[in-house]
Protein backbone atom coordinates (compact mmCIF):
# COMPACT_ATOMS: atom_id res chain seq x y z
CA UNK A 1 0.00 0.00 0.00
CA UNK A 2 1.41 3.51 -0.88
CA UNK A 3 0.92 6.38 1.94
CA UNK A 4 -0.03 9.58 0.36
CA UNK A 5 0.47 12.93 1.55
CA UNK A 6 -2.95 14.15 2.99
CA UNK A 7 -4.16 17.14 1.35
CA UNK A 8 -6.09 20.04 3.34
CA UNK A 9 -9.64 21.53 2.85
CA UNK A 10 -9.93 25.37 2.69
CA UNK A 11 -13.30 26.32 3.19
CA UNK A 12 -14.77 29.53 1.34
CA UNK A 13 -18.07 31.40 1.00
CA UNK A 14 -20.12 31.58 -2.06
CA UNK A 15 -18.30 35.05 -3.21
CA UNK A 16 -15.10 33.46 -3.59
CA UNK A 17 -16.88 30.25 -5.19
CA UNK A 18 -18.21 32.27 -7.83
CA UNK A 19 -15.06 34.14 -8.57
CA UNK A 20 -13.41 30.58 -8.92
CA UNK A 21 -16.04 29.78 -11.02
CA UNK A 22 -15.57 32.66 -13.01
CA UNK A 23 -12.10 32.45 -13.28
CA UNK A 24 -12.05 28.91 -14.72
CA UNK A 25 -14.93 28.36 -16.72
CA UNK A 26 -13.50 28.87 -20.16
CA UNK A 27 -11.71 25.48 -19.38
CA UNK A 28 -14.52 23.02 -18.71
CA UNK A 29 -13.92 20.76 -21.67
CA UNK A 30 -15.51 17.41 -19.78
CA UNK A 31 -18.74 17.75 -18.06
CA UNK A 32 -20.45 14.53 -16.61
CA UNK A 33 -23.06 14.19 -14.12
CA UNK A 34 -23.06 11.30 -11.32
CA UNK A 35 -26.15 9.81 -9.04
CA UNK A 36 -24.64 9.10 -6.37
CA UNK A 37 -27.79 7.63 -3.73
CA UNK A 38 -29.78 10.16 -5.28
CA UNK A 39 -27.92 13.35 -4.96
CA UNK A 40 -26.51 14.29 -8.69
CA UNK A 41 -23.00 15.35 -8.37
CA UNK A 42 -21.56 17.39 -11.63
CA UNK A 43 -17.67 16.73 -12.75
CA UNK A 44 -16.57 20.09 -14.52
CA UNK A 45 -12.79 19.16 -15.68
CA UNK A 46 -10.26 19.83 -18.39
CA UNK A 47 -9.02 16.30 -17.39
CA UNK A 48 -10.04 13.41 -19.94
CA UNK A 49 -8.23 10.14 -17.77
CA UNK A 50 -10.47 11.97 -14.50
CA UNK A 51 -13.56 11.86 -16.90
CA UNK A 52 -12.96 8.88 -18.31
CA UNK A 53 -12.81 7.20 -14.34
CA UNK A 54 -15.36 8.69 -13.44
CA UNK A 55 -17.64 7.56 -15.73
CA UNK A 56 -16.21 4.14 -15.40
CA UNK A 57 -16.69 4.43 -11.40
CA UNK A 58 -20.25 6.05 -10.67
CA UNK A 59 -23.40 5.71 -12.05
CA UNK A 60 -24.62 8.32 -14.64
CA UNK A 61 -27.36 10.76 -14.06
CA UNK A 62 -29.90 12.42 -16.13
CA UNK A 63 -28.65 15.48 -18.06
CA UNK A 64 -31.85 17.00 -17.45
CA UNK A 65 -31.21 16.63 -13.90
CA UNK A 66 -30.31 19.82 -11.64
CA UNK A 67 -27.10 19.37 -10.13
CA UNK A 68 -27.37 19.07 -6.05
CA UNK A 69 -23.18 19.30 -5.79
CA UNK A 70 -19.86 19.69 -7.71
CA UNK A 71 -16.75 18.58 -8.36
CA UNK A 72 -14.43 21.56 -10.20
CA UNK A 73 -10.74 19.57 -10.97
CA UNK A 74 -8.17 21.78 -13.12
CA UNK A 75 -4.38 21.31 -14.10
CA UNK A 76 -2.57 24.66 -12.75
CA UNK A 77 1.47 24.25 -13.49
CA UNK A 78 3.22 25.93 -11.08
CA UNK A 79 0.89 25.66 -8.37
CA UNK A 80 0.43 23.40 -5.14
CA UNK A 81 -2.13 20.95 -5.03
CA UNK A 82 -5.03 22.67 -3.45
CA UNK A 83 -8.96 21.63 -2.29
CA UNK A 84 -11.47 24.21 -1.80
CA UNK A 85 -14.91 23.57 -0.41
CA UNK A 86 -18.08 26.41 -0.41
CA UNK A 87 -20.39 24.42 1.88
CA UNK A 88 -23.58 26.41 1.08
CA UNK A 89 -23.23 25.67 -2.72
CA UNK A 90 -21.73 22.15 -2.32
CA UNK A 91 -18.96 23.28 -4.64
CA UNK A 92 -15.62 21.75 -4.61
CA UNK A 93 -12.14 23.04 -6.91
CA UNK A 94 -9.63 20.50 -6.89
CA UNK A 95 -6.48 21.85 -8.46
CA UNK A 96 -3.23 19.50 -8.99
CA UNK A 97 -5.34 16.28 -7.14
CA UNK A 98 -4.02 14.13 -9.48
CA UNK A 99 -5.17 10.70 -7.11
CA UNK A 100 -8.32 9.89 -8.59
CA UNK A 101 -9.12 7.74 -5.40
CA UNK A 102 -9.12 11.49 -3.54
CA UNK A 103 -11.28 12.73 -6.61
CA UNK A 104 -14.01 10.13 -6.20
CA UNK A 105 -13.75 10.31 -2.29
CA UNK A 106 -14.14 13.81 -2.67
CA UNK A 107 -17.50 13.35 -4.43
CA UNK A 108 -18.25 10.87 -2.11
CA UNK A 109 -18.49 12.98 0.56
CA UNK A 110 -20.03 16.34 -1.08
CA UNK A 111 -23.20 14.01 -1.48
CA UNK A 112 -22.52 12.64 2.25
CA UNK A 113 -22.75 16.73 3.18
CA UNK A 114 -26.14 17.05 1.07
CA UNK A 115 -27.79 13.78 2.85
CA UNK A 116 -26.29 14.21 6.70
CA UNK A 117 -27.66 18.06 6.84
CA UNK A 118 -30.82 17.90 4.83
CA UNK A 119 -31.93 14.08 4.88
CA UNK A 120 -30.14 12.46 8.28
CA UNK A 121 -28.35 9.80 5.97
CA UNK A 122 -25.00 9.19 7.01
CA UNK A 123 -21.21 8.28 5.16
CA UNK A 124 -19.75 5.45 6.85
CA UNK A 125 -15.90 4.94 5.09
CA UNK A 126 -16.24 1.36 4.95
CA UNK A 127 -16.82 -1.44 3.05
CA UNK A 128 -20.81 -2.95 3.45
CA UNK A 129 -21.27 -7.00 2.55
CA UNK A 130 -24.43 -9.08 2.28
CA UNK A 131 -23.94 -12.63 3.12
CA UNK A 132 -26.88 -14.65 3.23
CA UNK A 133 -29.46 -11.61 3.92
CA UNK A 134 -27.56 -10.10 6.75
CA UNK A 135 -25.19 -6.93 6.23
CA UNK A 136 -21.50 -6.82 7.58
CA UNK A 137 -19.20 -4.08 7.49
CA UNK A 138 -15.58 -3.36 7.89
CA UNK A 139 -14.09 0.24 8.99
CA UNK A 140 -10.77 1.13 9.86
CA UNK A 141 -8.12 3.59 9.17
CA UNK A 142 -5.81 3.32 6.10
CA UNK A 143 -3.17 0.53 6.65
CA UNK A 144 -5.09 -1.89 8.53
CA UNK A 145 -6.74 -3.98 6.15
CA UNK A 146 -10.10 -3.09 4.96
CA UNK A 147 -10.14 -3.39 1.38
CA UNK A 148 -7.98 -7.09 1.73
CA UNK A 149 -10.41 -8.52 4.61
CA UNK A 150 -13.91 -7.08 2.35
CA UNK A 151 -12.61 -8.59 -0.98
CA UNK A 152 -11.56 -11.80 1.14
CA UNK A 153 -15.48 -12.45 2.36
CA UNK A 154 -16.29 -11.83 -1.37
CA UNK A 155 -15.05 -14.92 -2.29
CA UNK A 156 -17.74 -16.17 -0.57
CA UNK A 157 -20.55 -17.49 -2.59
CA UNK A 158 -23.25 -16.98 0.00
CA UNK A 159 -21.43 -13.03 -0.01
CA UNK A 160 -22.84 -9.89 -2.03
CA UNK A 161 -21.01 -6.48 -2.41
CA UNK A 162 -23.44 -3.31 -1.09
CA UNK A 163 -19.75 -1.11 -1.80
CA UNK A 164 -16.00 -1.58 -0.60
CA UNK A 165 -15.18 1.81 0.07
CA UNK A 166 -18.19 3.97 1.16
CA UNK A 167 -21.83 3.55 2.08
CA UNK A 168 -24.64 5.54 3.56
CA UNK A 169 -27.03 4.46 6.21
CA UNK A 170 -30.58 5.12 6.95
CA UNK A 171 -31.48 4.48 10.77
CA UNK A 172 -34.93 3.98 11.87
CA UNK A 173 -36.89 1.63 14.41
CA UNK A 174 -35.80 -1.16 12.71
CA UNK A 175 -32.47 -2.77 11.74
CA UNK A 176 -29.96 -0.29 9.74
CA UNK A 177 -29.98 0.25 5.77
CA UNK A 178 -27.10 0.27 4.20
CA UNK A 179 -26.94 1.62 0.84
CA UNK A 180 -24.31 1.71 -2.05
CA UNK A 181 -22.87 4.59 -4.08
CA UNK A 182 -20.46 3.55 -6.60
CA UNK A 183 -20.79 1.59 -9.74
CA UNK A 184 -17.87 -0.17 -9.77
CA UNK A 185 -14.01 -0.50 -7.60
CA UNK A 186 -11.05 1.20 -7.53
CA UNK A 187 -8.49 -1.62 -6.52
CA UNK A 188 -5.26 -2.27 -5.43
CA UNK A 189 -3.30 -4.42 -8.14
CA UNK A 190 -2.43 -6.33 -5.34
CA UNK A 191 -5.57 -7.59 -4.38
CA UNK A 192 -5.09 -10.30 -6.87
CA UNK A 193 -1.45 -11.56 -4.91
CA UNK A 194 -3.72 -11.62 -1.55
CA UNK A 195 -6.50 -13.60 -2.74
CA UNK A 196 -5.92 -15.48 -5.67
CA UNK A 197 -9.52 -15.68 -7.09
CA UNK A 198 -9.06 -12.21 -8.49
CA UNK A 199 -6.12 -12.52 -10.75
CA UNK A 200 -8.28 -12.78 -13.87
CA UNK A 201 -10.29 -9.42 -12.33
CA UNK A 202 -6.37 -7.39 -12.28
CA UNK A 203 -5.50 -9.22 -15.66
CA UNK A 204 -8.01 -7.19 -17.38
CA UNK A 205 -8.16 -4.00 -15.63
CA UNK A 206 -6.15 -1.00 -16.96
CA UNK A 207 -3.64 0.52 -14.16
CA UNK A 208 -2.76 4.47 -13.40
CA UNK A 209 -0.12 5.47 -12.10
CA UNK A 210 -0.74 5.05 -9.12
CA UNK A 211 -1.29 1.08 -9.35
CA UNK A 212 -4.66 1.17 -9.35
CA UNK A 213 -7.88 0.84 -11.48
CA UNK A 214 -11.49 1.23 -11.70
CA UNK A 215 -12.90 -2.39 -12.32
CA UNK A 216 -16.44 -4.31 -12.44
CA UNK A 217 -16.30 -6.71 -9.65
CA UNK A 218 -19.34 -8.25 -11.65
CA UNK A 219 -16.63 -10.02 -13.83
CA UNK A 220 -16.13 -12.16 -11.12
CA UNK A 221 -19.33 -12.39 -8.72
CA UNK A 222 -21.62 -12.24 -11.64
CA UNK A 223 -23.94 -10.02 -11.99
CA UNK A 224 -26.18 -10.84 -8.97
CA UNK A 225 -22.75 -10.39 -6.98
CA UNK A 226 -23.65 -6.77 -6.79
CA UNK A 227 -26.75 -5.55 -4.88
CA UNK A 228 -28.04 -2.10 -4.13
CA UNK A 229 -28.13 -2.56 -0.15
CA UNK A 230 -28.80 -4.59 2.77
CA UNK A 231 -29.75 -4.78 6.75
CA UNK A 232 -26.70 -4.12 8.71
CA UNK A 233 -26.33 -6.74 11.85
CA UNK A 234 -22.38 -6.89 11.99
CA UNK A 235 -19.51 -4.47 12.42
CA UNK A 236 -15.84 -5.40 12.41
CA UNK A 237 -13.66 -2.67 13.44
CA UNK A 238 -9.99 -3.45 12.42
CA UNK A 239 -6.60 -2.31 13.73
CA UNK A 240 -2.76 -3.25 13.55
CA UNK A 241 -1.29 -3.06 16.56
CA UNK A 242 1.92 -5.93 17.04
CA UNK A 243 1.67 -4.70 21.02
CA UNK A 244 -1.81 -5.81 21.71
CA UNK A 245 -1.77 -10.15 21.73
CA UNK A 246 -5.38 -10.01 21.49
CA UNK A 247 -6.94 -10.69 17.81
CA UNK A 248 -10.78 -10.36 18.68
CA UNK A 249 -12.47 -8.07 21.40
CA UNK A 250 -16.10 -7.69 21.56
CA UNK A 251 -17.03 -3.95 21.72
CA UNK A 252 -19.99 -2.43 23.59
CA UNK A 253 -21.75 0.87 22.23
CA UNK A 254 -19.29 2.98 24.14
CA UNK A 255 -16.44 1.35 23.45
CA UNK A 256 -16.69 1.46 19.80
CA UNK A 257 -17.76 5.03 19.61
CA UNK A 258 -14.38 6.09 21.43
CA UNK A 259 -13.09 4.11 18.32
CA UNK A 260 -14.64 5.96 15.58
CA UNK A 261 -13.47 9.43 17.43
CA UNK A 262 -10.39 8.57 18.28
CA UNK A 263 -9.56 7.70 14.75
CA UNK A 264 -11.60 10.68 13.44
CA UNK A 265 -14.71 8.74 12.62
CA UNK A 266 -12.01 6.27 10.08
CA UNK A 267 -12.81 8.97 7.38
CA UNK A 268 -10.17 11.50 5.77
CA UNK A 269 -12.71 12.89 3.50
CA UNK A 270 -14.92 14.91 5.72
CA UNK A 271 -15.14 18.34 3.66
CA UNK A 272 -16.78 20.29 6.71
CA UNK A 273 -15.30 19.46 10.33
CA UNK A 274 -17.08 21.70 13.37
CA UNK A 275 -18.55 21.27 16.30
CA UNK A 276 -21.99 20.83 14.76
CA UNK A 277 -20.95 18.16 12.56
CA UNK A 278 -18.97 16.34 14.95
CA UNK A 279 -21.86 16.23 17.24
CA UNK A 280 -24.19 14.62 14.26
CA UNK A 281 -21.59 11.97 13.61
CA UNK A 282 -21.02 10.83 16.71
CA UNK A 283 -24.79 10.66 17.70
CA UNK A 284 -25.07 8.93 14.31
CA UNK A 285 -22.95 6.31 15.28
CA UNK A 286 -23.46 5.75 18.92
CA UNK A 287 -27.02 5.08 17.80
CA UNK A 288 -25.66 2.70 14.50
CA UNK A 289 -23.88 0.75 17.18
CA UNK A 290 -26.67 0.36 19.71
CA UNK A 291 -28.29 -1.56 16.64
CA UNK A 292 -25.46 -3.71 15.35
CA UNK A 293 -23.06 -5.87 17.07
CA UNK A 294 -19.20 -4.74 17.22
CA UNK A 295 -15.66 -6.52 16.88
CA UNK A 296 -12.57 -5.00 16.87
CA UNK A 297 -10.05 -7.33 14.50
CA UNK A 298 -6.03 -6.63 15.22
CA UNK A 299 -4.77 -7.78 11.71
CA UNK A 300 -1.10 -8.38 12.75
CA UNK A 301 -1.75 -12.03 11.70
CA UNK A 302 -1.49 -13.06 7.71
CA UNK A 303 -4.30 -12.44 5.54
CA UNK A 304 -5.16 -15.68 5.77
CA UNK A 305 -5.51 -15.78 9.26
CA UNK A 306 -7.13 -12.50 9.99
CA UNK A 307 -9.85 -13.52 7.30
CA UNK A 308 -10.17 -16.84 9.53
CA UNK A 309 -10.53 -15.27 12.96
CA UNK A 310 -13.48 -12.25 10.94
CA UNK A 311 -15.27 -15.60 9.66
CA UNK A 312 -15.34 -17.24 13.32
CA UNK A 313 -17.00 -14.08 14.36
CA UNK A 314 -19.58 -14.40 11.74
CA UNK A 315 -20.03 -17.90 12.33
CA UNK A 316 -19.42 -18.80 8.58
CA UNK A 317 -17.77 -22.04 7.88
CA UNK A 318 -17.69 -21.73 3.77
Amino acid sequence: MVFRTRYSVQLIGPEEKDDLYQKYEGRFLYTAKAEIYGCCIKLLTEVEYVKNRWEDNFYTMSEDVRSHGRLIVLEEPRQQMTVKYDPYTKTAFLINVDYYGWIKSIALAVAGDILEDEHKIYSVHGAAIDIRGHGVSLIAPSGTGKTTHSWGLLRLKSARLVSDDWYFVRLSSREPLAFGSEKNCYIEADIGKIWNEYERLVDKAHFDKEGRAVVNVRWIVGSGGVIPLTTMEDIILLKRDQTDKNIITSLNVDEALQYMITNDFCNPHQLVKNNRKFELRKNFFYNYFKQTSVHLVNTTATPQETQKKIREILNISE
